[in-house]
């Protein structure tokens, strides 16, 4: 059944039961992008699988996000299971060959895959607001810190990068002000706390060095197939906002780093978005307009989008138009929103004059699913309900031993293992602190105790603040209050630190004695 310049997905059915005839997505409409949705234990993870191993074979390579660690099973080879048999024997599939894929497993926690990292300033400030649920106000400083890190020479690599910067404007408010716009401490504050939950969520673990290179997803075996990318999302769905907007950064950088190639052959990538919903899910109008911009015209660079998700209402109308490629397994429609669900997506497809879709979708077979791919010049096929065909690989996980033999064998093994902490905002600023507050100790006479808490330390970057021509602090009065440089507030919150802790054993111990 299997054709050259087509995926074989498996085989529709007429209303009697019977095979009707092989159903396929061409190749050359992959990159036209694709959706395939329905109910929870409906088959949409073995459709998944079945494309992506398509793809794989065709030399294409795929990019898929794992959530529950069943489809890391791809990378192993299949077994001749009674039910898997049987329906290759219902679609037409002989010979039924098992084979596994190659594949390249990433995690951005470095548990289940190669580690995954991008830096503060690839992300931007536009994805990094969306992160942290900014409001307006605070996405206008978010801006405002990155242009002062472009014009000050300041790397953004990783969260303390930022955290610096954001001390030093906070620091700066009223002088930086004038010259960006308002820069409120308490929006400066409200951000800084965010970057706290953010890193109690796990993001320091993606932010930082090495960064992935795309092109490390988008390699192909010696055998000629095409590698496919499992990221393990199990862990990292308990910080949906985290997963979103990585995979969005993954498709914008996508669409600016690759070339228009038009309408290929083939696809150069294929990303399957699993659990789409959480890409729009309370998603700022920018944001959402900046998605359909991405899937609107990255099609021409080759890169297929395919978003899955239980419900076709999970995905904005402007979205939905976009994707040709269907695959409609069972839904519930119990409730009105799952009648309308129901309703959309039969009106989404061609219709076909042998059944009514809106039925159909409610009383299809776990494995069964309403399919229409384009073709001819483009226009979607009529729908079909299709038999999908097994995969070749395994259906269900790898185990540990397998995956580590996996990891261990990867093209891109030792790469992205180990942190590099290069020179970035963080040690400039600490060190033009540090430097700040030596030459102001060297200029100022000595001082009694009482005015030891008074030292100034201010310091700012060249052309910002208060410096002068040489990029000097200039010597502050010993009248009005005077900021303390970050080293002193770092020593003088230890000190607090040790007293409280000190404080809290001698009430403790006080608090002990009298209970006895």
């Amino acid at each position: 059944m299997e054709q050259d310049g087509q995926i074989f997905l498996g085989a529709s059915r007429k209303p009697d039961d019977s095979i009707n005839k092989p159903e396929y997505l061409a190749l050359k409409f992959g990159n036209r992008h694709g959706l395939v949705t329905g109910a929870t234990g409906t088959g949409k993870t073995v459709s998944l699988q079945v494309l992506a191993e398509g793809f794989s074979k065709a030399g294409v390579p795929v990019f898929c996000a794992d959530i529950k660690g069943d489809l890391s099973g791809i990378a192993a080879k299949g077994e001749p299971k009674d039910f898997l048999v049987k329906r290759a024997e219902e679609v037409g599939l002989s010979p039924y060959e098992f084979e596994q894929f190659p594949v390249i497993f990433w995690d951005l926690y470095g548990e289940k895959g190669h580690r995954v990292r991008t830096t503060i300033a690839e992300m931007g400030p536009l994805l990094l607001a969306r992160l942290m649920d900014a409001s307006e106000a605070q996405e206008g400083v978010i801006n405002i810190a990155f242009k002062i890190a472009d014009q000050g020479g300041l790397p953004l690599l990783d969260l303390k990068d930022f955290q610096a910067l954001l001390n030093y404007m906070g620091e700066n408010a009223s002088e930086l002000s004038n010259q960006y716009g308002l820069i409120s401490k308490s929006s400066v504050g409200s951000i800084q706390r965010g970057l706290l939950v953010l890193e109690q969520q796990g993001a320091a673990n993606f932010f930082g060095e090495p960064a992935m290179k795309i092109s490390d997803i988008m390699r192909t075996s010696q055998n000629g197939y095409g590698q496919i990318s499992v990221l393990a999302a199990d862990k990292l769905m308990m910080n949906p906002r985290l997963y979103a907007t990585f995979l969005l950064w993954l498709l914008s950088e996508l669409f600016e780093d690759l070339p228009e190639v038009g309408d290929p052959d083939k696809p150069k990538l294929v990303f399957f978005f699993d659990e789409a919903h959480l890409l729009f899910d309370d998603a700022p109008k920018v944001l959402t307009q900046r998605v359909e911009q991405v899937v609107r015209l990255i099609r021409s660079k080759g890169v297929g989008v395919y978003f899955v998700t239980q419900n076709p209402l999970d995905v904005p109308e402007t979205v939905l138009a976009q994707l040709g490629n269907r695959v409609q397994h069972a839904l519930r429609a119990y409730s009105p929103r799952e009648q309308k669900a129901v309703k959309t997506a039969a009106d989404t497809f061609r219709a076909n004059p042998d059944f009514d879709c809106a039925t159909v979708i409610t009383n299809l077979a776990t494995g069964e699913a309403l399919v229409s791919t384009l073709e001819g010049k483009g226009a979607p096929s009529i729908v079909e309900r299709t038999l999908i065909r097994p995969p070749s690989g395994r259906v269900g996980p790898v185990t540990d031993e397998e995956r580590q033999r996996i990891m261990a064998n990867s093209p891109v093994a030792g790469i992205y293992d180990t942190d590099i902490d290069r020179e970035s905002a963080y040690e400039i600023l600490i060190a033009r602190a540090r430097k700040a507050s030596d030459q102001n100790a060297a200029k100022e006479p000595p001082v009694t105790s009482a005015d030891n808490d008074n030292a100034s330390g201010h310091w700012s970057l060249p052309g910002f603040g208060t410096s002068n021509d040489n990029g000097q602090s200039k010597p502050a009065g010993r009248s009005g209050y005077q900021r303390e440089t970050i080293v002193e507030a770092a020593l003088k919150s230890v000190a607090r630190t040790v007293a409280t802790q000190v404080g809290r054993a001698l009430v403790r111990g006080i608090l002990g004695s009298l209970k006895r």
